[in-house]
């Protein structure tokens, strides 16, 4: 056993005895932590922004520090309601079971391993990790390389507003796959769908569970009679977004074949009024060698950051790639019918966009594969705390976030209890 094989077992056992305590503390007293990190997260929010001194300040205030506040003010609201155990009562019991109560309680899973990703690497895993606390976990965080600073200012916090000491361990950056066969109880990770596989094989050994948040490849819908300006402006804003490092960013868009070189010709004008960052290093290498092994493309421009090419529909599946970098691929379609059938074979189910009237783009909607779909608009409502996100195929299982991610740190406990004579007992 090396050394950080020891650290980390010594960490499963500490975090699961320090879970045993907290989950018998009221739920009123975890929940008032929450609500004092929240104040405190409102309180440092110019420190929060020079934890990104390469990102735009109004752009860390809204994508990392709003969906996180946001995601706290839920769980303040609603933790108490969603765990909450609940009596069976006695309509639809057996015949047989006469005499006996059940309860069905939601009790923590006890050691939580999170495992953090790069790219908004304080509201991921702050929600996840606020969510497994509230729960009742105590947990490991071990964040993306470069994620090092954000851990040390989320857990600084968490203790600031009266967290007990032990709750939350920091994990060297380079200890993921020690960590992930360590043993913890559960774990959740945010990443591509290559170091799904690795965890998920790794996690197999000792049985863990895992929540898997992976890579997405976004489908976005244009209907007939949609608002092509209006799409233009959404797609340049998701594509820019955190200079296209969002898993939930729209890249395979779909398009009416009339309609095609009018919102190129919108999207040409939406993406050049605004300078989006600069895509360097492993992002525009692989950027670079994506597009390079891509088949018969139309026309390719860059405009402000953004790449956008044209794919023939025979093309499609060798759009079938994570990259996380601006790129938009528009494709004809004759049909809605023929862009349903064509996304149908794409392996990533994380997330899609459709645009057009609302009870049409319901229809569609209602026949994608997907986790989270925004109707006439993009990426931003999914960062609503109520609602659950996680998607399906190479884009991962189980959800965080919302009710359910708040159950997904649970595991549910049937207790039964037996109050008089029992038939199988009589005789």
């Amino acid at each position: 056993m090396t050394d950080i094989d020891e650290v980390l077992h010594f960490s499963v056992g500490k975090l699961r005895a320090a879970s045993s305590d907290w989950a018998s503390t009221a739920m009123v007293n975890r929940i008032a932590v929450l609500r004092r990190f929240r104040r405190l997260l409102h309180a440092r929010l110019y420190q929060v922004a020079r934890l990104y001194p390469s990102r735009p300040a109004v752009e860390t205030v809204t994508a990392e520090l709003l969906p996180l506040s946001a995601a706290c003010a839920f769980l303040v609201r609603e933790a108490a309601k969603v765990l909450m155990s609940r009596s069976i009562g006695w309509r639809g019991r057996p015949l047989w079971l006469m005499g006996t109560s059940a309860v069905v309680e939601r009790r923590p899973y006890g050691a939580v391993l999170v495992l953090g990703p790069g790219n908004y690497p304080l509201m991921l895993p702050g929600v996840q990790i606020l969510q497994a606390l509230v729960a009742g976990n105590a947990v490991a965080f071990k964040p993306a390389p470069g994620g090092e600073a954000v851990a040390s200012f989320l857990v600084a916090l968490l203790r600031e507003a009266g967290l007990p000491e032990g709750l939350v361990d920091i994990l060297p950056v380079d200890a993921g796959e020690a960590a992930i066969a360590a043993g913890y109880d559960l774990i959740v990770l945010t990443g591509s769908a290559s170091t799904g596989r690795a965890v998920a094989r790794a996690a197999a050994a000792t049985l863990t569970p895992t929540i898997m948040e992976l890579s997405g490849s976004d489908a976005v819908f244009v209907m007939a009679d949609a608002d092509l300006a209006h799409i233009a402006r959404s797609l340049a804003f998701g594509a820019r977004l955190n200079a296209g490092a969002t898993c939930i960013g729209p890249h395979r868009v779909f398009v009416l074949r009339g309609d095609v070189s009018q919102l190129r010709a919108h999207l040409q004008r939406a993406l050049r009024k605004g300078r989006g960052r600069r895509v360097h290093g492993r992002a525009l290498a692989a950027r670079e060698a994506f597009l390079q092994g891509l088949p018969d493309m139309g026309m390719v421009e860059t405009i402000g950051g953004v790449t956008l090419f044209d794919v023939p529909p025979e093309s499609v599946r060798a759009l079938d790639e994570d990259i996380f970098a601006p790129w938009m691929a528009l494709i004809a379609v004759d049909s809605m019918e023929e862009a349903l059938r064509l996304n149908a074979g794409c392996p990533y189910a994380l997330g899609a966009s459709v645009f057009g009237p609302e009870a049409a783009a319901r229809a569609l909607a209602s026949r994608l594969p997907v986790g989270s779909i925004c109707i006439n608009d993009v990426i931003v409502p999914t960062a609503d705390p109520r609602l659950p996100f996680g998607g399906a195929r190479r884009s991962g299982y189980g959800v965080t976030r919302g009710r359910e991610g708040l159950l997904a740190m649970t595991r549910p406990v049937a207790v039964s209890t037996r109050r008089g004579w029992a038939f199988h007992l009589w005789g």
